[in-house]
């Protein structure tokens, strides 16, 4: 069993890793230390070395005396000395790298004052602190309820539980000194335990609940990186990276740690390299430098009067102008120095599957224009014939034209001639469409298929 969540559920299925590789709440493998001594004897006649190396919860590990010289390795739970009770954890190494890691960590091992291993974790203590764990996200959750109650400017970051369950590590951020002495006590009456509060920086905080990098990957601090060394903007400027603190800060809202992975490469290379505020003095004018390449080792300069005219030199040109600039021998121009960039143009290689690199997909045929407009007309047709001959809607607008024709007659006879007698029935047009009925119309003389009807209308008016 390596985290909280390595153990079997009520149904006899696993929770976790089971120790077999990271764990979304708890890696089994965090922070862990190599050991390539693990196949190799020791000299004869020499006692191994007593003390191990166990890590609590997160990143949190002590160094502790095997006095009783009980066979342990690398995974195994132990009940370790705490101040008052006793605490779990998980060995992490053991042997000679030990004390390697204890001098890097500056830990005497030579003094009695080393706490010690008091045996291996049985199941009543694996019961007893699983249950702890269970309890911490309700605690946490609980204490910062009653933080924001006493109105207290911090941040409770993680819980940690002592491996008998009779005390309780708070762990917290906060930008200056917190009172916290109301807190406590409030804590400690709803939770009936001992309370610890521990103050830690934020990248500490970052270290200790982990999580997801901008790269991608889990946090340094969380996976193997153990000591903080300073990070500066001037590792920000030997990289050429952008100054913006957006993209330069971590989780923990510092500069990255990774920003000091790759400096001592950048550093080697700007030994013999130019600055960048290096300056060309030729009889054209003075130059000065726009832009360095480290790796093409390559520099851009431009002319004063000229800052759009941009020329390239190699870094080995420039130490020569500046040599020559130092001896005051003449330097006629950069352009007798500047080299010839080929532009090669990227070439774009796609498949047409669709036809998007046609410039008139989006213009249709008008055959197939006239098509639908002709499967419109069949689809309208029946409603226009039933509108004109049999429609039942249609029968007592008819019955006006005794009274419209009566009209005609007490007016002007020659209108009778040219104009026709209005039809209430709607008459669909050439397309197929009703006409518009509030337009107007036109004395103009009937064309085309409309000449049957208008005798017809005249012959009718005459009886």
């Amino acid at each position: 069993m390596g985290c909280s969540s390595c153990a079997t559920g009520t149904d006899g299925q696993p929770r976790g890793c089971k120790s077999n590789g990271t764990c979304g709440t708890d890696s089994c493998n965090k922070l862990t230390v190599f050991d390539w001594l693990s196949n190799m004897s020791l000299p004869a006649g020499e006692a191994p070395f007593d003390c191990v190396e166990v890590r609590f919860k997160n990143s949190r590990k002590e160094y502790f005396r095997n006095a009783e010289g009980f066979p342990l390795q690398i995974g195994d739970l132990v009940a370790s000395q705490a101040a008052s009770g006793h605490d779990l954890g998980m060995v992490t190494l053991t042997g000679s790298l030990v004390k390697v890691q204890m001098k890097k960590k500056k830990v005497s091992f030579t003094g009695d004052d080393l706490p010690k291993i008091y045996r291996k974790a049985t199941e009543k203590d694996i019961a007893i602190w699983q249950r702890c764990r269970d309890r911490e996200e309700e605690i946490k959750k609980r204490s910062r309820e009653i933080a924001i109650s006493l109105n207290l400017q911090m941040k409770l970051s993680d819980v940690e539980f002592q491996g008998d369950g009779s005390k309780a590590t708070f762990y917290y951020t906060a930008e200056d000194r917190v009172d916290f002495r109301q807190l406590i006590k409030d804590m400690a009456k709803a939770f009936g335990i001992r309370i610890e509060m521990r103050q830690i920086g934020y990248r500490q905080e970052a270290q200790r609940l982990g999580g997801i990098g901008s790269c991608g990957r889990e946090l340094c601090c969380s996976t193997w990186l153990t000591d903080f060394r300073s990070v500066g903007t001037a590792a920000a400027r030997y990289q050429q990276l952008s100054l913006n603190p957006q993209k330069l800060a971590g989780q923990c809202g510092k500069l990255k740690c990774c920003l000091n992975f790759e400096l001592d490469v950048y550093v080697d290379a700007l030994k013999d390299f130019p600055s960048a505020d290096t300056k060309l003095f030729t009889e054209k004018g003075l130059a000065f430098c726009q832009k360095v390449d480290i790796f093409k080792e390559k520099l851009w300069f431009t002319y004063r009067d000229e800052p759009n005219n941009w020329h390239t030199l190699s870094k080995d040109q420039v130490n020569e102008i500046l040599a020559k600039n130092k001896a005051k021998e003449p330097v006629p121009s950069l352009e007798a120095y500047a080299i010839e960039e080929e532009q090669v143009a990227a070439e774009v290689v796609f498949e047409n599957v669709v036809g998007q690199d046609s410039l008139t997909r989006f213009d249709a045929p008008k055959g197939r224009r006239n098509k639908n407009n002709k499967n419109r007309n069949k689809n309208k047709g029946p409603r226009d014939k039933a509108a004109v001959h049999g429609g039942d809607n249609n029968k007592p607008r008819q019955a006006n034209k005794p009274r419209s024709v009566g009209k005609i007659a007490e007016g002007a006879k020659s209108q009778v001639s040219s104009k026709p007698p209005r039809d209430n029935a709607p008459k669909s047009n050439a397309n197929g469409a009703p006409p518009n009925k509030k337009r107007p119309q036109r004395n103009n003389k009937p064309k085309g298929n409309n000449k049957p009807n208008n005798e017809n209308q005249q012959d009718t008016s005459k009886q």
